[in-house]
């Protein structure tokens, strides 16, 4: 299982054998994120480590604040990415540093992975977070195309 811990400083924190219980401390705020996430929390998040994904929990006074969920690949495109494929933080937590202390810890993992590009993608409606993510350094590459295959 791949659950790593951080402080609001950016270091990393031993998680050891409670991993599964931090990894149940992240789904309440995750779920609020992705309600499309299924019933088994677990279950979802154990077949998503199986295939390479990785999650990093920020922590402040015993609480998880914020969350990232990430996964390498290579591809065609851009090399070898990272991908974050949710950056998530308390709603009511925002604009404490949070996310961009998230942010910074996992774009060195892709760099210390040797990653060529950090990736992300985030909904059209979401500017506040688009602020965000152009003020830390992103900028958009290109289009996100989706179909629905269950519709």
């Amino acid at each position: 299982m791949s659950v790593e811990r951080i402080d609001v400083a950016g270091q990393a924190q031993p998680s050891g054998d409670e991993a599964l219980f931090f990894l149940d401390q992240s789904e309440a705020l995750h779920r609020a994120f992705r309600p499309i996430i299924g019933p088994d929390y677990r279950a979802h998040m154990a077949a998503m480590f199986a295939e390479g994904a990785g999650l990093v929990q920020l922590f402040d006074q015993g609480e998880v604040r914020a969350l990232a969920v990430w996964r390498a690949f290579h591809t065609t495109y851009c090399g070898y990415r990272l991908e974050i494929d949710d950056l998530v933080t308390d709603e009511t937590q925002r604009s404490k540093g949070y996310g961009a202390t998230l942010l910074t810890f996992v774009e060195a993992k892709a760099r210390a992975m040797g990653c060529d590009t950090l990736t992300l993608n985030s909904a059209v409606p979401r500017a506040r977070a688009h602020r965000f993510y152009f003020r830390e350094g992103l900028h958009i590459a290109g289009f996100h195309f989706s179909k629905d295959l269950k519709a």
